[in-house]
């Protein structure tokens, strides 16, 4: 939508989730078939605007305007230009008037390129949709489908509007449920969601800001405002309604005037300038009173220039290029500043609360570990590359056979991670050293396996019939794609991350979905897709010309497990008995607490003579009597630098939160790899070793007393929801902390507003998260913030520098100019020693430049060696330089 005009023109009597196809269709005047005419589409994005969010889509270029003239030291500034106005002083004022423009066009233009580059990452979302119009299909801007239009999507689209399915097979969305809570309408696609497995149909039925990420936006326009003052009797007694109103009209000014809202800085010097300003006015007060208030002109122009001296009119042009230079510096480094205020809020932050899956972690899955009943477990080694089947070796090993061998080999882990580090780990981040590291890390993983020296080592595990019916299974139950492109040398995936890891490994061993069909004549008859309520996806397959079939599952163990009559194949099959399914719940626990996502895989025989075209077996009676095949542990790897960045975090005083939606065994193994958790807890009371990680329920089930008064705030939250995201914000600024908090989904812009830094995924991002953050990561890297919080910390450094040069200058002028005032002339008058120009020369010129040089200097060795600086008192503290 685009105007308010538009408002009621996407109106239903009920909702079309409820409705029928053909009611639908009708109500659109559409044709599900042909689609729409090209002279509707015209009429139709006339009435309804184009199909894009609106209203908080960034500043308008006015209001970035008003934000720059209004800052309290450009104030200051205003009056003191008037002020030489008044008295006819037209060089020094228009000396100062220039000083004003100065500043707010520099700020204004760097600010308004910031919004230019978030249009260029909103721009990521929805870019093209597949319509059927005039009985063609076509591919247009997702921007010009209008409602009534016929879409088509598949694995890959992103979802260009609210969409009324009309067929589907096997579609699944990611986005749906997760971020607009609407997942029980089965029956609809919405808008910004990326469709990962299958392919359908449908009827667009609304568009932009009356999708449901529309809505949500709409709900998440402007700016996130402090809660009004109380005014309760109970809090105010009998004085309510006039002390209680005082303190908001004191709410509105201190506002208006740069007090109460803002960042520390912004708020500092908002203070900053109207002290300077009352010394103005009481150095004018004093020269009108060495001169017995014999106002002249001449004592005018002296106090004037007495006053003028102690503002430092280069503060606000030093101030905003040393920004603007943060600012450039952080787009090199892979962050988009929307404000240049989240550059000085950054280097304020004393906690970050990190989402897992793309931003710790890779982003892609790979099948680490196979638990197959009477073989064994095979592991995965020396693969750097997710998707290559051809990297890295598989060798077979045993499992724990009970609780204490499986506690011997954590144990024996633990020591050689104790070994590693004490050798190696820790070691000064001597720059020169770090990178030496990590180029050490690269060059391990790229690492290609030996191929003919030791062929014994390269070679695959044998082939039994316990394993051939695992990666068979794991194969043909599965929607993914991988391929290799031989003119890139590349393998190229299609499919939900989970699916490719299971294909990937599958190929390892030559039995990839493609070839288990086109070479050994497997053919699927049905597929029972994956479901959120269930927790599992079947299908029926027929080999070559024979008429039995098979059923093979996969999905959640707990799903899965209780579905098995039997474990194993051929001469290692046994009955499942509640000792047998013990023993696999202790190996899934032992998968997950290795950071493995684990799932089961299952086949059965299946209906004899199945016809698919006329034969219809519900989901129940095929889903039952299973064989467990084994387990699948699927890694998500980290990113290489995520260990070195949590360091460097924990050195500068900065603890980072894993908040993420993972099982708890998975989210602690994959904090402790890097560094987010103790791998030792020993050193630490009882109550504080429980208080490390919990569960959204957990967590959520507490109150805020109960939050407030655990020693230290979770390091992990597992199975973690938005609201618990807020929740924690929450109860980390009731502890006083300056919290940063990243995000890529609708339902995180709440979070993000309501943290002191949002940050937004660039890549993964949807539009709303990037419009309620503060900085947007181009590459959705962890390591990015860290790098981000150190620039931040380097110019807040070389604020701090400049802003005592400037001072310690202005006070010397100050000095001299009181001073003078005991040399008169024969009328009695004073005889000023620095006219107002030599002040303005003194302060622009010559203060000036070395003011510039000091806030582009580099950062000092130790800057992420030290704790956040106190955000209630910002940073401008001469006692830090000493």
């Amino acid at each position: 939508m685009g105007d308010d005009k538009d408002n009621g023109k996407q109106g239903y009597e009920k909702h079309p989730f409820l409705l029928s196809v053909d009611e639908v269709g009708q109500i659109l005047k559409t044709n599900t078939e042909t689609g729409l005419p090209d002279v509707d589409v015209v009429k139709r994005q006339e009435e309804y605007g184009p199909n894009r969010l609106h209203g908080d889509g960034g500043p308008r270029w006015y209001s970035l305007l008003g934000k720059q003239i209004s800052n309290a030291m450009i104030l200051v500034l205003v009056l003191a230009m008037a002020l030489s106005y008044g008295v006819s002083d037209y060089i020094e004022g228009g000396v100062i008037t220039a000083v004003i423009v100065l500043n707010v066009v520099i700020g204004f233009y760097q600010e308004f390129k910031a919004e230019k580059k978030m249009d260029a990452l909103r721009s990521l979302s929805s870019p093209s949709a597949n319509v059927i119009r005039n009985g063609h299909e076509i591919t247009v801007p997702s921007g010009e489908v209008v409602p009534g239009d016929i879409v088509q999507i598949k694995m890959g689209d992103t979802v260009p509007a609210d969409i009324r399915l009309i067929e589907a097979m096997n579609l699944d969305a990611i986005g749906t449920e997760l971020d607009t809570g609407v997942g029980d309408r089965l029956n609809m696609a919405y808008s910004s969601s990326t469709v990962t497995k299958g392919r359908g149909r449908g009827i667009i039925v609304f568009t932009g800001m009356y999708t449901e990420i529309g809505k949500i936006a709409q709900s998440m326009q402007g700016k996130q405002r402090k809660a009004g003052r109380s005014m309760s009797r109970k809090k105010y007694g009998n004085f309510q309604p006039f002390k209680g109103g005082a303190l908001r009209v004191w709410d509105r000014i201190g506002k208006f005037l740069g007090l109460t809202e803002g960042t520390p800085l912004q708020i500092k010097l908002s203070k900053l300038a109207y002290v300077l300003f009352g010394c103005a006015l009481l150095l004018a007060i004093i020269v009108f009173g060495v001169n017995r208030f014999n106002v002249t002109n001449e004592v005018a122009i002296y106090a004037i220039s007495t006053g003028i001296a102690i503002i430092p009119e280069s503060l606000i042009a030093v101030l905003t290029i040393t920004m603007v230079v943060g600012m450039t510096q952080m787009r090199r480094r892979k962050v988009v500043v929307r404000q240049l205020s989240a550059l000085e809020a950054l280097g304020g932050v004393t906690n970050i609360c990190s989402d897992k899956t793309g931003t710790l972690t890779q982003g892609q899955m790979v099948t680490r570990k196979a638990w197959i009943p009477g073989a064994g477990v095979y592991s995965l080694h020396k693969s750097d590359d997710a998707n290559n089947p051809t990297r890295g070796t598989i060798t077979l090993e045993q499992p724990p056979a009970s609780k204490q061998e499986a506690e011997q080999e954590r144990e024996r882990k633990r020591a050689e991670q104790d070994v590693l580090r004490s050798t190696a780990g820790l070691k000064f981040d001597i720059p020169a050293e770090k990178e030496q590291r990590n180029q050490r890390r690269i060059e391990e993983r790229n690492e290609t396996p030996p191929e003919k020296d030791d062929p014994e080592e390269n070679a695959l595990p044998e082939m039994i019939p316990e394993l051939e019916a695992f990666v068979t299974s794991a194969a043909l139950c599965n929607l993914a794609t991988v391929r290799h492109d031989p003119q890139s040398d590349t393998w190229q995936t299609i499919g939900d991350p989970t699916e490719v890891a299971l294909q990937v490994f599958s190929l390892r061993f030559g039995l990839g979905k493609k070839a288990l069909e086109t070479q050994y004549g497997w053919k699927q008859l049905a597929e029972y897709p994956f479901d959120s309520s269930v927790k599992r996806m079947s299908v029926i397959y027929r080999h070559a010309d024979d008429p039995e079939t098979v059923v093979f599952s996969k999905g959640a163990v707990e799903r899965i497990i209780d579905l098995c009559i039997t474990v194993g194949v051929g001469d290692h099959q046994e009955a499942m008995t509640p000792k047998i399914k013990q023993d696999i719940l202790e190996q899934m626990n032992f998968l997950a607490e290795q950071g493995l996502r684990v799932l089961a895989i299952a086949q059965k025989p299946g209906p004899t003579g199945f016809d698919p075209h006329s034969q219809q077996i519900p989901r129940e009676e095929i889903e039952k009597d299973l064989t467990l095949l084994g387990l699948a542990g699927l890694y998500d790897p980290p990113r290489l630098e995520t260990k070195d960045a949590v360091k460097e975090c924990t050195m500068a005083g900065i603890r980072v939160h894993m908040l993420t939606g993972d099982h708890p065994s998975t989210a602690s193994a994959i904090a402790k790899e890097v560094g987010i958790l103790p791998r030792n807890a020993g050193t630490l009371s009882a109550e504080e070793a429980r208080s490390l990680v919990k569960t959204a329920a957990e967590f959520d089930g507490m109150t805020d007393e109960e939050i407030d008064a655990l020693p230290s705030l979770p390091l992990v939250i597992a199975r973690c929801a938005p609201d618990t995201k807020t929740r924690m914000i929450a109860a980390l600024h009731r502890r006083r902390r300056y919290c940063a908090m990243t995000g890529d989904g609708v339902n995180d812009a709440p979070s993000l507003k309501a943290a002191d830094v949002g940050i937004a995924m660039g890549l993964a991002g949807s539009d709303v998260a990037k419009s309620a953050a503060d900085i947007v990561l181009t590459d959705d890297n962890f390591a990015s913030i860290v790098n981000a919080i150190e620039e931040g910390r380097r110019m807040f450094e070389n604020i701090q520098k400049f802003i005592l040069h400037l001072l310690t200058s202005n006070v010397g002028e100050v000095v001299l100019l009181i001073v003078g005032l005991g040399f008169q002339d024969i009328s009695g008058v004073s005889v000023f020693p620095l006219s107002p120009l030599e002040i303005l020369w003194i302060n622009m010129l010559t203060s000036s430049f070395p003011a510039f040089g000091l806030g582009r200097e580099k950062a000092s060795a130790t800057v992420m060696h030290r704790p956040p600086h106190d955000t209630k008192k910002g940073r401008l503290h001469l006692a830090d330089h000493y």
